[in-house]
């Protein structure tokens, strides 16, 4: 393997505007290897800035992504590798919120209920970065409490196939808004490449979530976030997983929950299948006892779910040809 390049490409966006995965030129090209340092705003665009601001009142948008970039090299079938170096919430604040038709346990257009729409209320919390910490405040009492600081990702994605455009909240085999917490420092990101140049896009920033978001909502924050990428030539990826230094993830999305639990733990399957040369029901019976599982959001118009296995049952397998490892020590080396 040749060596990769470590110049760093700076893209600080001066406004959020892109909502959408697909059907937009790329903002900045970079090559397999080079650090990619850049901004990105939390879902609400900025615009929410107290407890008094609700976003149906001053969001014209929801969701914004950072993006799209140009990978050079990326064909169609092949696999883009996200290797998130750092996230770094970008302001000492963040927000979150309960909407009248959004989030796990209130009515929707599709799950009808009799009872009247949630309340739309904000939630602002502190961010302690040296203590590593996000402060949680009771809106109606005055019961606080210190949460870990755990800077994510809710949404990362490339361009659709076939010329589609999706809107950036949509989680699919592209990406998109995924919500998994373990889309973190530390860890790389597979998606399928459909078009030349993968063209990807990322935003989303939580300063940390619960699995399932249950209320739609993450710690919403701005995110500076420094990443590189590289790809996979001649290898496809059906849908989206996450490499950690223990841990393979395979992330599924659909409605409903079971169905997006079932692409998870098929993909996965499969996923082991191909690193160890199992019989498929071999991988399956090993996936069903040493398998973890958890939902990413249970709140988008598509549901994800992830599934995911201990590396040290594989007995040394190693995916992607050891691109995690690879990469980890290449951003180390670049400083």
């Amino acid at each position: 393997m040749t060596a990769l390049p470590t110049e760093v490409v700076d893209y600080q966006p001066d406004e959020p505007t892109l909502y959408t995965f697909g059907g937009v030129e790329p903002v900045a090209m970079i090559r397999p290897g080079q650090i990619l340092r850049t901004y990105t705003e939390d879902c609400f665009g900025g615009s929410v800035l107290s407890v008094d601001d609700l976003p149906s009142k001053v969001c014209e948008a929801f969701n914004p992504v950072t993006g799209p970039f140009h990978v050079q090299g990326a064909e169609p079938g092949d696999t883009l590798a996200l290797h998130l170096i750092s996230l770094t919430p970008a302001r000492d604040r963040a927000m979150s919120a309960t909407f009248p038709h959004f989030g796990a346990l209130t009515a929707t257009h599709t799950t009808a209920m009799l009872h009247p729409p949630l309340e739309e209320r904000v939630w602002q919390y502190d961010i302690d970065r040296p203590a590593g910490v996000v402060r949680y405040r009771a809106r109606r009492s005055q019961f606080t409490v210190e949460l870990p600081l755990d800077p994510m990702l809710g949404t990362v994605g490339v361009a659709p196939a076939n010329g589609e455009v999706r809107q950036s909240i949509v989680p699919d085999a592209h990406g998109g808004n995924l919500d998994v917490p373990e889309l973190r420092a530390g860890t790389t990101l597979y998606l399928g490449v459909n078009v030349p140049g993968a063209l990807f896009s990322l935003g989303d920033g939580h300063a940390r979530q619960g699995h399932g978001e249950v209320c739609g909502v993450g710690v919403e924050c701005a995110m500076r976030v420094v990443l590189v990428a590289d790809v996979i030539r001649g290898v496809w990826t059906p849908w989206p997983r996450i490499e950690t230094n223990s841990r393979l993830l395979s992330i599924g999305a659909a409605r409903p929950l079971e169905d997006a639990y079932r692409i998870s733990q098929l993909d996965l399957v499969h996923w082991v299948t191909d690193l160890t040369g199992l019989d498929v029901l071999d991988a399956y019976q090993l996936v069903s006892q040493a398998g973890q599982a958890a939902p990413g959001n249970v709140c988008d118009p598509l549901y994800t779910m992830h599934a995911a296995i201990p590396t040290s049952v594989l007995r040394g397998a190693t995916a992607y040809g050891g691109v995690h490892r690879r990469l980890r020590q290449h951003a180390g080396a670049a400083g």
